[in-house]
């Protein structure tokens, strides 16, 4: 009987845990770029039931004959594995601002293949990030909307001195104070791409590489636009109804086991 409360206990933890991610998912489905999490489920190891009995034969010394036999396999329950950003395109919105800008993919090399801006976080290591929606902080220097600075294909920051400034479609930044290519980062398998806050990526897998030196990468810059999330707000509800209903099933298990302990302990056997 335990091993029905951790199986449902287990279907109840890792439905919250898939609840929190379609919360995140929902609550960044207006923010630029930002890439939706995908939550696998896997099952804990199957457990071998086997029954262990005898029987005595009707001699002088009994001797017990052993009747083992296999009864079947039983499941131990569910847990959710791992959150992994789906990347695809997000649809393009018009803002007529000149420090949005617009990544487009075009064709990959690879199938997996991803392109990114190339910033730095606070402590200057290199991070990657969809979102366009850059500033120019009172120095001059292109920022995201956090304060991180943009680099370009040296990992430089760009000073533009001005918000009035070009960027042509193949990233290359026009202004009074720098004429510099924006740095573009090319993954060839994306899903090596780890989050982290302020919806920027790091890399754990296969280098980065300068899209502009893979053979085959196509992209372009498309200044006064930005990139939308590519979270689907209705199937993201249905797939919250529809955890949540899981969630009641496990819950109602749960009782249902709780009762029947109640009953095992305190009315089974009670002497009248």
């Amino acid at each position: 009987m335990l091993r029905g409360y951790n199986a449902a206990g287990a279907g109840m933890i890792a439905q919250q845990r898939y609840q929190d991610a379609l919360s995140n998912n929902m609550s960044n489905a207006l923010t630029p770029g930002y890439k939706s999490d995908r939550s696998t489920f896997r099952a804990f190891p199957e457990m071998l039931i086997n029954a262990y009995d005898g029987y005595n034969l009707p001699t002088q010394n009994e001797p017990r004959i052993p009747n083992n036999h296999r009864v079947g396999a039983i499941n131990t329950g569910v847990y959710m594995q791992e959150n992994t950003p789906h990347f695809n395109q997000g649809d393009l919105r018009d803002t007529g601002i000149s420090t949005d800008l617009a990544l487009v993919n075009g064709n990959m090399p690879d199938e997996d293949g991803f392109t990114f801006f190339t910033v730095a976080n606070e402590d200057g290591a290199l991070r990657y990030t969809r979102n366009g929606n850059f500033t120019v902080d009172a120095e001059g220097f292109l920022t995201t909307s956090q304060g991180h600075y943009v680099l370009d294909q040296n990992n430089n920051r760009i000073q533009t001195g001005t918000e009035q400034f070009e960027v042509t479609e193949n990233g290359q930044v026009i202004s009074p104070f720098d004429n510099t290519l924006l740095g573009i980062a090319y993954q060839p398998n994306a899903n090596d791409m780890v989050k982290e806050g302020d919806n920027l990526f790091r890399n754990e897998g296969v280098a980065i590489q300068n899209a502009r030196e893979v053979a085959g990468t196509e992209f372009s810059v498309n200044q006064g636009q930005l990139e939308r999330s590519n979270v689907d707000p209705q199937h993201m509800m249905t797939e919250m109804m529809r955890s949540y209903r899981l969630f009641e099933i496990n819950q109602q298990v749960v009782k249902t086991y709780d009762k029947s302990m109640d009953m095992a302990a305190n009315q089974v056997g009670r002497i009248n």
